[in-house]
């Protein structure tokens, strides 16, 4: 079976020259269809590097990225934007959140972005936040939200448009432990309903909840393994 996701030998370097920094120094690594991956590294490691190739926010100074088997390591800003809006749904750390948008309404603002009429985004949106157990706190603001609630929200936006795949930046960073559990707990029933989902951490206690770690040090996949008998498989 063809992966969803496969890089080949993908380099990113910054200031090139003298005091070039390859932030990804010759990655290769495949994920299929429906795997639950989380890509631990420490800061500077070049996880966030890799994360923005995969979720088409850059595009490497060389090699290749095919997603669903096409090239799309060379496609133009307005092309990779298309990529994501209908096929990656993104969470990410702080939230990013509209202030001045209650909940619903943030679900919503991707769905515009697809050129879903009103109604149906609204529809769309509700499911969304049901989903994540926010049914009753639709209307809310960011600012009457708990940080837990906030990032519900937040995972409501990524997976409102049901994109296959949904690539979390250290999601569960800004949370305390009940609401990391609840957060965790989400992604791995979206996992069991069909997605492909990738975290990307540097928390040992997050990677171990899920069924492949990859491991990357300085620009380079050291590890890659299987947890064979976690709860994330």
């Amino acid at each position: 079976m063809e992966p969803l996701i496969k890089v080949e030998n993908i380099h990113k370097i910054y200031n090139p020259g003298e005091n070039e920094v390859r932030a990804l120094d010759g990655i290769d690594l495949e994920i299929q269809r429906g795997e639950f991956v989380a890509i631990i590294g420490h800061s500077g490691s070049g996880k966030s590097t890799l994360m923005n190739m995969l979720g088409c926010l850059d595009v490497p100074t060389s090699g290749n990225y095919f997603l669903n088997g096409h090239d799309v390591s060379k496609l133009t800003d307005n092309q990779l934007s298309d990529i994501r809006n209908k096929e990656i749904g993104f969470i990410f750390q702080g939230f990013n959140l509209i202030a001045n948008l209650n909940a619903v309404e943030n679900v919503e603002l991707p769905l515009i972005y697809r050129g879903l009429g009103k109604q149906k985004r609204r529809k769309i949106a509700v499911e969304a936040l049901k989903k994540v157990g926010l049914g009753a706190r639709m209307k809310h603001k960011p600012s009457e939200l708990s940080g837990g609630q906030q990032q519900r929200v937040a995972v409501a936006r990524a997976i409102a448009a049901q994109p296959p795949i949904v690539l979390a930046d250290e999601p569960t960073g800004n949370l305390d432990t009940k609401s990391t559990k609840e957060i965790m707990d989400i992604l791995k029933g979206l996992h069991k309903g069909g997605r492909t989902v990738i975290i990307i951490t540097h928390d040992d206690d997050i990677a171990q909840q899920v069924k492949r770690v990859v491991r990357i040090i300085d620009g380079r996949i050291e590890e890659d393994y299987l947890n064979e008998e976690r709860e994330g498989a």
